[in-house]
């Protein structure tokens, strides 16, 4: 989906971000409107790209962007012995000045559609669509999604300053 697609989807998108994670009652509408915040800003990155999975609603979502130089993202957190370079070898820092590191901002499928491989086609989908070398997640240490990521070969880059783990996989060969 284009940007303004996507922003189009915003509330839908939502409801499947709230479902998905679905946490302690009464967080939801807070959840939300956090979520609708970094939804935005994610529409207005350089490379943004969302594709979506429907059956008469929407029932799973992947979206990311190309990260830039000023992110500086690989400084926040402390590589697990790669001495700053992604799981070929190369240099994180140089692919992401060149525009070649697509961060996946979210992969969320409701709960009632998962283990039907549709986390899987959406990622497949989006990741053909990039130009980038590198793909590239942050993801809580426990959560589900790491199970995921070492199921798909992802490799683990290391923890984030805060409570995340940073994990990525070459695109191309």
């Amino acid at each position: 989906m284009s940007r303004w697609q996507a922003e189009q989807q915003r509330e839908a998108v939502a409801d499947v971000y709230v479902e998905a994670y679905r946490g302690v009652p009464g967080q939801e509408f807070h959840d939300r409107e956090d979520f609708l915040r970094r939804f935005a800003e994610a529409t207005q990155r350089p490379g943004f790209d969302m594709i979506v999975a429907s059956e008469r609603r929407l029932t799973g979502v992947a979206y990311g962007y190309v990260l830039d130089r000023a992110d500086g993202w690989w400084r926040d957190f402390t590589v697990a012995g790669t001495d700053g370079a992604g799981p070929d070898g190369t240099d994180i820092e140089e692919l992401t000045a060149s525009g070649q590191v697509f961060a996946l901002a979210e992969l969320m499928v409701v709960p009632a559609y998962r283990r039907q491989g549709i986390a899987t086609g959406l990622l497949d989908q989006l990741l053909l669509r990039s130009d980038a070398a590198l793909v590239t997640v942050l993801t809580a240490p426990d959560a589900d999604a790491v199970h995921a990521l070492r199921a798909w070969e992802w490799t683990y880059l290391g923890d984030t300053h805060g409570p995340r783990q940073a994990w990525s996989r070459p695109l191309r060969p």
